[in-house]
């Protein structure tokens, strides 16, 4: 008897997303845990967003021994190599032109992405502009390539909810900024907020970012309302998650954000995830 047929290509492919899908696995729990609430169609491609943005992001701010301008060039040079001939051995990348041609993300959210990783490679003292030009290249496009994904073609449905998805995207890079003050600086030598200086940070700078990503929040929230339920509790999820975090950065002065990394127990993620969970069912969102 012959032995079974084995489709190589297709191996190859599901490989390549198994290696995305690992990726976030290890990088990060939080995000593994909304994918998975996600309706199951959606996970490859997802997962292959996330390990494309998390491999750009490991040059820029884990190998400081290397040559991550270098390092950088050669990821650009090799992802769009993929896009232009839907192949690379670099699984990863194979893993995301994957995603790119099946839900027809916009290389113009590629090319800001990667361009926003450049900047973080230069001494960047930054005015409103240039931290608008980053945070829509670091965060803003990486929602609306997820947001591709769950319009799955609905143009109309995309540009409705464009804005909203760049909005959520800006609130949760902003948490990001305001959380990591501290390693940003020491480590990177980075303050993103514009006109802020790590010695300015004080309770009414505080106050002003938060006043900003609250606007964000709320007009992010209402876009997550009318996303499709195929891609609803996962978005969701992050969102309560980020809200939680946002809360409890709120809650504490500036100097405890200048002392520290504050963090939510993965005790609360749990019970964040099953209140998140019964909302949905409920049809509360």
């Amino acid at each position: 008897m012959p032995p079974p047929v084995v489709d190589h290509v297709a191996l190859f492919n599901q490989t390549s997303l198994a290696c995305s899908k690992l990726i976030t696995q290890r990088y990060s729990t939080s995000f593994t845990l909304g994918i998975r609430t996600l309706d199951e169609r959606f996970h490859p491609a997802i997962y292959a967003v996330y390990g494309f943005v998390r491999w750009a992001d490991e040059i820029v701010d884990t190998f400081h021994d290397r040559d991550r301008a270098t390092l950088l060039r050669e990821f650009r040079d090799e992802t769009y190599r993929a896009l232009d001939e839907q192949f690379s051995m670099n699984p990863v990348l194979h893993a995301f032109q994957l995603a790119v041609h099946r839900y027809g993300i916009d290389r113009e959210f590629i090319e800001a992405f990667l361009h926003s990783m450049a900047m973080d490679l230069e001494d960047i003292e930054y005015d409103q502009q240039l931290y608008n030009e980053y945070i829509y290249g670091s965060a803003e496009v990486v929602g609306l390539m997820c947001l591709r994904v769950f319009c799955e073609g609905d143009e109309q449905q995309f540009e409705q909810l464009r804005e909203p998805a760049r909005r959520l995207g800006a609130a949760f890079q902003k948490i990001n900024f305001l959380r990591d003050l501290r390693s940003d600086y020491e480590e990177r030598g980075r303050v993103y907020f514009p006109g802020l200086s790590y010695a300015q940070f004080d309770d009414a700078a505080k106050r002003r970012i938060e006043d900003d990503i609250r606007a964000d929040f709320q007009a992010g929230y209402e876009g997550i309302c009318q996303l499709p339920r195929t891609a609803k509790l996962g978005v969701y999820l992050a969102y309560v998650y980020y809200l939680k975090l946002f809360d409890t950065i709120r809650q504490l002065p500036a100097s405890r954000i200048l002392a520290g990394r504050v963090r939510v127990p993965d005790n609360t993620k749990l019970l964040l995830l099953v209140g998140s969970y019964f909302r949905y069912r409920l049809r509360t969102i």
